[in-house]
């Protein structure tokens, strides 16, 4: 099976062009260009770029993009440079970090609706249980007397009637 440098090369070479030509038409430096054409991905600074300018010319020379860009990738993981990504720091990772990394690969729209749902049926069921666990006797039984205390020589069975207002 050929490499994604001698596809591109033999797929340049088939259409006449030379990579003046190519470099004029896809915007890449002729140094690029090379370097994907010899398969010397080390001259590129991260993979993004390599990716990129393959897909570029693949589409340019009217090649199946796709089943270049898988080529690429299996050569791409055969390499000890870009088998994985470029860590951003020097600092070893820790427990924050992959709970930080989970968190950002967390679809929130699900999540979002999935508490909601979770608070709602958690809020019906002790809405329930309260309304199940009330008492359902006479609430005025429990009532101690009233604020109002007749006095002595009053029966109570009458309230007293109160002072007339003075007439201006």
């Amino acid at each position: 099976m050929p490499t994604v440098a001698e596809q591109l090369r033999r797929a340049r070479e088939e259409q006449n062009l030379n990579v003046y030509q190519v470099a004029e038409i896809t915007k890449i430096k002729t140094d690029h260009i090379r370097a994907l054409e010899s398969g010397h991905f080390d001259s590129f600074a991260a993979p993004v770029y390599i990716r990129g300018f393959v897909r570029t010319y693949a589409n340019v020379l009217k090649l199946d993009v796709s089943n270049l860009l898988t080529d690429l990738e299996a050569e791409l993981g055969q390499t000890e440079k870009f088998r994985e990504p470029p860590p951003l720091t020097n600092e070893p990772r820790g427990a924050l970090d992959f709970i930080m990394l989970q968190l950002s690969r967390m679809n929130w729209r699900m999540a979002v609706t999935a508490l909601a749902l979770a608070l709602a049926i958690l809020f019906g069921a002790v809405g329930l249980r309260g309304c199940r666990n009330r008492k359902q006797a006479d609430p005025l039984k429990d009532l101690g007397p009233g604020l109002y205390q007749p006095k002595q020589e009053q029966s109570g069975e009458l309230l007293p009637l109160p002072a007339p207002a003075p007439r201006r």
